[in-house]
């Protein structure tokens, strides 16, 4: 999925597993379909799954945001009901693999798409409570200081203008343009920052029999602008469950237009970058854009 990818193989892990967890050398080894696109996703028996950087970088910072998503995920489950991975351990480079690399608790369920169960209106309630649970964490004086989604609109700008020059053979980029020309311009709501997942994408959302069961990729939860979460509205919802997940939460109009900003800087992304080496990531990128044009041809009727 990037052009300097590092490559992992299950006999690598194998070999890791043996050198430095012995106590797990016995356990079955696989690789994982998975439409992350930072890591690569290994089983590990029954109870465990291992996650491997994909971009190289230096093997002491790259422990050091281990470390950091491994609270932060920890402190995700701590609340909510919903199940979430717990930090298990940390490995260390070897077998010519160069980076640190991490051990989490596996969680049952399907992963979502963008279609299933985006009809439901219980699953859209789930959502809307685990948004709940999650804004409810006290933040300890946490502000958001990152580079990614979750601070200002206007700092994605030169990112948008490389999606639409990448875009003009895959999307209606004149009308896409101006959709973020509007969007950009929106003020930042006079309220802190709340604790988000930061990620709630289909890939990141585990379902069982049409509900939300769990959520994966918890080491981004922090602070960020509240609104970051309700890009799970666009890329998880039809308009009736839509609905129902704003008036549960009871988003104002504000709040709820930096949501689908931040859906729509998400998926211009996806969709040109992962259109060869990740298909259901630009697909996901593709349905959410469909999901914001329409609304905005519904708004403007």
């Amino acid at each position: 999925m990037h052009a300097d990818q590092l490559t992992i193989s299950p006999e690598i892990v194998r070999d890791l597993i043996r050198d430095q967890f012995p106590e797990w050398a016995g356990l079955p080894v696989r690789a994982l379909a998975s439409q992350g696109t930072v890591n690569a996703i290994f089983r590990i028996g029954a109870h465990f799954a291992a996650r491997f950087p994909l971009k190289p970088a230096d093997a002491d910072a790259t422990r050091d945001a281990l470390e950091r998503e491994a609270r932060a995920a920890r402190e995700l489950a701590e609340h909510t009901r919903f199940h979430a991975p717990l930090p298990v351990a940390l490995g260390r480079p070897g077998r010519g693999y160069p980076l640190p690399w991490s051990v989490q608790t596996w969680i049952p369920g399907e992963t979502a798409t963008p279609h299933e169960p985006a009809g439901s209106t219980e699953f859209a309630r789930d959502l809307a409570e685990l948004i709940r649970e999650l804004r409810a964490v006290a933040t300890r004086g946490r502000v958001f200081r990152g580079r990614g989604r979750g601070g200002d609109l206007k700092s994605h700008d030169a990112w948008m203008q490389t999606c639409f020059e990448r875009s003009e053979d895959l999307l209606d980029v004149p009308r896409l343009r101006a959709m973020w020309a509007a969007l950009r311009q929106l003020p930042r709501a006079d309220t802190p920052d709340t604790m988000t997942h930061g990620d709630l994408i289909p890939g990141n959302v585990l379902v069982a029999r049409g509900r939300l069961l769990g959520v994966l990729d918890a080491g981004g939860f922090g602070p960020a602008d509240p609104a970051l979460d309700l890009v799970a509205a666009w890329h998880l919802l039809q308009p009736a469950p839509r609905a129902r997940l704003r008036e549960d939460l009871g988003c104002d109009d504000l709040e709820w237009q930096r949501g689908k900003a931040w859906a729509f800087e998400q998926a211009m992304g996806a969709v040109w970058y992962y259109r060869s080496s990740n298909p259901a990531m630009s697909r996901m990128g593709s349905a959410t854009l469909d999901r914001l044009i329409a609304d905005e041809s519904i708004e403007g009727d």
